[in-house]
């Protein structure tokens, strides 16, 4: 076991000042990528050595199992194995089941894996007939209203005043249905895990002699993220404490993104309030990120209720942050996909690079982008697009439709044939049935995420401009097939919550505009600092490289109306803002104007072509075929899709300009070096051809 002095010299002079503060009450401030675990194991250790704590009355107590397991092994390897490091949950649950025989005279209810059978049980007698979404959506208010202490009889009133919603639910019916699942619970002899914390903590309330046997066990007690208790954890650990203060907790409020699900910053921030005189410490040094990007995050929090610690960077210096607007999603994800090859060729590995975003459905666009380029890739904390349930289900459903269509069946309730109605307008009538609304859902939780989900599908076939519905469902099953290839090391794409505890190298913050970030149905001051706190998190994942930027337009041709969020303000530079609104409308006339004559193009056909149907092309229509079959043949054999290659709008140029030279073909929007390099023997040898 290492003397107490060395534990102490490998800590900076801040989480030095934390392990040597060993009598609670303690509270440590500390900020993203400072240290937070080195200083509080080190502090156990310190205690364990120098003779204060014996081990096994040490409780470190933290919020995820990976968490409490990194614990663990840092605590052995400081020669302090005999401490426990365990999760709220995992703590109460063990003090659950030794206790519980003996003092109740039972067996302990089983503890269920899943809610979502018992709200549905709960459902069927309130005679509602719910999906999977709402189902999963009434499971999380569940949770929330226990471990807030909600009660059914108060939801209705507390959710109203706290902004809480489930979507096609009224707040009396939420109710209801918290008291109707509590009822099937108890009918089953279940428990869920927050029962884990209930049970416990009742226990603890009603018997002084186990309350006394758990604080005999326990007299120091450290608590990690201690900004996401909520106030059943609170409660709980006033328990375990029993009076006493000898606690430490660390936190950081500018990481607080999970107030959605209970949490309560407030603990950490008023602890010397509960806790007069006690010790309070802030962690600084930021080891992960380079000046660059530890500048920008404080930049963002400054001056605003979120602000936490003011971060000092201890790495050299590296790449300034970059901001960049992009005309569409597409457009997006293929720039940074772009950017990911280049540092893979610098020698990034994939593993070290993350692109985050706001929504779950928000990665098809990278999954699409990434699979074409052939990059591998994992997506962390949600299924990839095309294995989300919804997305098979309307899939099967849409390809049902197609082949009802192409048979000619004449049933008033089939779908219509391409003949009848373009692809957007019956994939819409499909996801229809399956709940799609033009409207998104007001709420969050798994009907929004749901929604988003169908919504992509709809943004897909609305860029489906040629074709039948069937060739829209082939063209879904090949972006499938390509996004689930065996993936060994690759690319992470994660949402921001998902990120949390994480970092990279390399970390693309995408989709920063307004209404994705903040989301839409962020409302009121408390909800939008979360949503900026939530970039904070996002930010300071990366390492060196940190790359921030957004899309001006859903779609490719759409109107770019968005505006960069909110958050960039003051961060981006001025190149960046938005066209004056006549620029953008000026820009878009251009974009749906004719090539030709300069009218307007009303049908989707003449805006593909980029030319009214009367006027003839101003390029050889030929060579632009031929340039296409080739371009079909080389996507075959690189296996892409084939805008991967060269899209139409730049195959038209090359057959309107017929261009001799390398730097002629350099000269052609859409044509790169990269491009040049990959492309332009061939493309050169066939106009040469055509022109002998």
């Amino acid at each position: 076991m290492p003397a107490p002095e060395e534990l102490l010299d490998a800590l900076d002079p801040e989480q030095r000042q934390v392990a040597e503060a060993l009598r609670g009450p303690v509270r440590a401030l500390a900020g993203a990528g400072t240290g937070k675990t080195r200083a509080i194991t080190h502090r156990i250790a310190y205690g364990v050595a120098s003779g204060v704590y014996a081990p096994t009355e040490v409780l470190a107590v933290t919020f995820t199992t990976r968490a409490a397991g990194e614990m663990r092994a840092r605590l052995r390897r400081l020669g302090a194995a005999g401490v426990q490091a365990r999760t709220f949950h995992s703590a109460a649950l063990r003090q659950l089941r030794y206790f519980w025989p003996a003092t109740r005279g039972t067996d302990l209810p089983e503890l269920t894996e899943s809610k979502l059978g018992m709200v549905a049980a709960a459902a069927r007698r309130q005679r509602i007939q719910p999906d999977q979404a709402m189902l999963r959506d009434v499971a999380s208010e569940i949770e929330w209203a226990k471990v807030s202490n909600v009660g059914p009889d108060d939801y209705a009133a507390i959710a109203a005043a706290r902004g809480r919603s489930v979507t096609g639910l009224d707040d009396e019916t939420v109710g209801r249905l918290l008291g109707g699942y509590e009822t099937v619970k108890r009918e089953q002899g279940r428990m869920d895990m927050e029962d884990v914390l209930l049970l416990t903590a009742g226990l603890l309330a009603d018997d002084e002699r186990v309350a006394a046997q758990v604080r005999r066990q326990y007299r120091w007690f450290v608590v990690d993220e201690f900004q996401d208790v909520s106030p059943l954890q609170s409660a709980l650990l006033d328990l375990w404490l029993g009076g006493r203060d000898e606690i430490c907790v660390v936190g950081d409020p500018a990481q607080t993104i999970y107030s959605f699900a209970g949490a309560n910053a407030s603990y950490l921030t008023g602890f010397a309030r509960k806790h007069p005189g006690a010790t309070c410490l802030e962690l600084v040094r930021n080891y992960r990120s380079t000046p660059q990007v530890v500048s920008t995050a404080n930049q963002l929090l400054a001056g605003t209720p979120s602000k936490g610690v003011e971060l000092r960077a201890v790495r050299e210096g590296g790449p300034e942050v970059t901001y960049t607007p992009h005309a569409d999603e597409v457009a997006e994800a293929t720039a940074v996909v772009g950017r990911v090859e280049e540092l893979r060729a610098g020698g990034m590995p994939l593993s070290e690079i993350a692109v985050l975003l706001r929504l779950n459905a928000q990665t098809e666009a990278f999954e699409e982008a990434l699979a074409a380029r052939a990059v591998p890739y994992v997506v962390r904390g949600a299924a990839r697009f095309f294995d989300r349930g919804e997305v098979r289900q309307a899939v099967t459903l849409l390809r049902g439709a197609a082949r009802a269509a192409a048979s000619g069946a004449s049933d008033p309730g089939d779908v219509a044939g391409p003949d009848e109605e373009g692809v957007a307008e019956q994939t819409r009538a499909v996801l229809a049935g399956m709940g799609w609304t033009p409207e998104a859902p007001t709420g969050r939780g798994q009907a929004r995420d749901r929604w988003e989900s169908l919504q992509a599908l709809v943004d897909l076939a609305a860029e489906w401009s040629e074709g039948t519905l069937g060739g829209f469902v082939d063209d879904l099953d090949r972006r499938a097939a390509e996004q689930h290839a065996p993936v060994a090391e690759g690319v992470t794409l994660a949402t921001l919550h998902a990120a949390k505890g994480l970092e990279w190298d390399a970390v693309f913050v995408c989709g920063l505009q307004e209404g994705t970030l903040p989301i839409v149905y962020a409302e009121g001051p408390e909800a939008v600092e979360e949503e900026r706190r939530l970039l904070y998190v996002g930010m300071t994942r990366a390492r060196r490289e940190l790359a921030l930027s957004w899309a001006l337009a859903r779609n490719p041709g759409g109107r770019a109306s968005r505006k960069p969020s909110r958050f960039l303000d003051g961060l981006r530079p001025a190149s960046t803002d938005p066209e004056p609104a006549a620029g953008r409308r000026s820009r878009s006339r251009r974009a749906v104007s004719c090539r030709e004559c300069g009218k307007a193009l009303l049908t989707g056909p003449e805006k593909k072509r980029g030319r009214c149907d009367d006027c003839p092309a101003s390029y050889d229509e030929a060579l632009f075929e031929r340039l296409r079959e080739w371009r079909l043949r080389r996507a075959g054999e690189e296996q892409v899709p084939a805008f991967v290659v060269f899209t139409d709008a730049t195959l038209q140029l090359i057959a309107e300009r017929r261009p001799v030279s390398e730097g002629q073909l350099l000269a052609i929007s859409g044509i790169g070096r990269s491009k040049l390099e990959r492309y332009g023997a061939d493309v050169l040898a066939l106009l040469s051809d055509e022109a002998s």
